[in-house]
């Protein structure tokens, strides 16, 4: 048996400083030493190859100075000429066909030192931005060779406009942009709100990227047993007790916990668990609540911390009416990662 008891989740309220909201702009643990050559390109997706191709060949474009022409030393010369042309390149393609794996990859082999490479969610983008300020996050990002936004999604009017603002700004500053996301420029917001009424700004995002379709089936579970059942409430219970630096928390009491958390704090959350088990699993009750859960799986998942789980499997989660609106993609997604670490943490039980 594990020294001491799990930890509670629930039990946590992180602060977490602008400073290190800055820092952790850097690919998530699960993505850390991946490379072009470590990308299994499908045999059937013709897509997934000529992906590596154009990535690898976008990274070496990026060597040299900053793309103003000036390096370091372009607060004493004259504002660059504004880009022609995209200035970035958009993964599009479904969950689980290695999109971030890919963006990472760009994100390594890019020639420039770590502090002139950022990589971010679309979330922790937004947060650094609540953090910072629009002008320091401009001023911040904006001597960087290159910015990585993964899970790009636009949820409501306002990330549309600060989001058009910000890469605008940063573009003319000579930042190349690479993004992954489900869903195609021209269509983010769509189901989520009247982004007809914000087509300007979805225009203008679009034509700072340079769509890459990747086509596949989701690696996860391409050739990979069904996940595991989910377990008892006492295997659950008694795998955390035995594990250091599990977690145990009754999944209602967590989705409540979620609402007083800041999702820009879900991965300070997890800081040093080793393993989150979870009780009396049930079906989401809300959007709101479901789309908490969202980013509480993503950063699981880039942390790769199992989840062992009693209750009803993580397919069920979500309802029919979430899995058809939209927010579906990201639904899906979710279930995606969460059967991943469910299958992760199998071994956690004793046989």
């Amino acid at each position: 048996m594990a020294d001491a008891g799990p930890q509670a989740l629930c039990a946590r309220e992180p602060r977490v400083p602008a400073e290190r909201l800055v820092a952790e702009m850097v690919p998530p643990p699960r993505f850390d030493s991946v490379r072009f050559d470590t990308y299994n390109p499908d045999p059937a997706q013709p897509s997934q190859a000529e992906a590596v191709t154009v990535l690898s060949g976008f990274a070496a474009g990026l060597g040299g100075a900053h793309a103003s022409g000036a390096g370091k030393k372009r607060w004493f010369s004259k504002k660059p000429a504004a880009p022609t042309g995209p200035r970035g390149v958009y993964l599009d393609g479904g969950y689980g066909v290695g999109k971030t794996h890919l963006l990472a990859s760009l994100w390594h082999a890019t020639p420039a030192e770590p502090a002139l490479k950022a990589f971010g969610t679309f979330v922790e983008l937004t947060n650094l931005v609540g953090a910072l300020g629009f002008q320091q996050t401009v001023q911040t990002l904006g001597g960087h060779r290159l910015l990585c936004i993964d899970e790009f999604e636009l949820d409501d009017p306002g990330d549309t406009v600060l989001v058009s603002s910000l890469l605008s700004r940063l573009v003319e500053q000579g930042v190349a942009l690479a993004a992954t996301s489900n869903t195609l420029p021209g269509k983010l917001g769509e189901g989520r709100f009247a982004a007809a009424d914000f087509l300007r700004e979805i225009q203008g995002l679009s034509a700072h990227f340079r769509p890459l379709r990747i086509d596949g089936q989701d690696y996860r579970h391409r050739g990979l047993p069904e996940a595991p059942a989910p377990f008892s409430d006492e295997q659950v219970t008694k795998a955390a007790y035995a594990t250091d630096g599990a977690s145990l928390d009754d999944f209602p009491g967590l989705l409540e916990h979620l609402v007083r958390v800041h999702p820009s704090r879900y991965g300070a959350l997890t800081d040093q668990i080793t393993a989150v088990c979870l009780t009396d699993v049930g079906p989401v009750p809300d959007q709101s609540t479901a789309l908490r859960l969202v980013v509480l799986a993503d950063r699981l998942y880039d942390r790769e911390i199992p989840v062992l789980a009693s209750g009803v499997p993580f397919d069920r989660l979500f309802s029919e009416e979430m899995l058809n609106g939209g927010y579906r993609k990201k639904y899906f997604r979710a279930i995606s990662r969460l059967t991943a670490l469910a299958r992760d943490a199998k071994p956690l039980v004793s046989q």
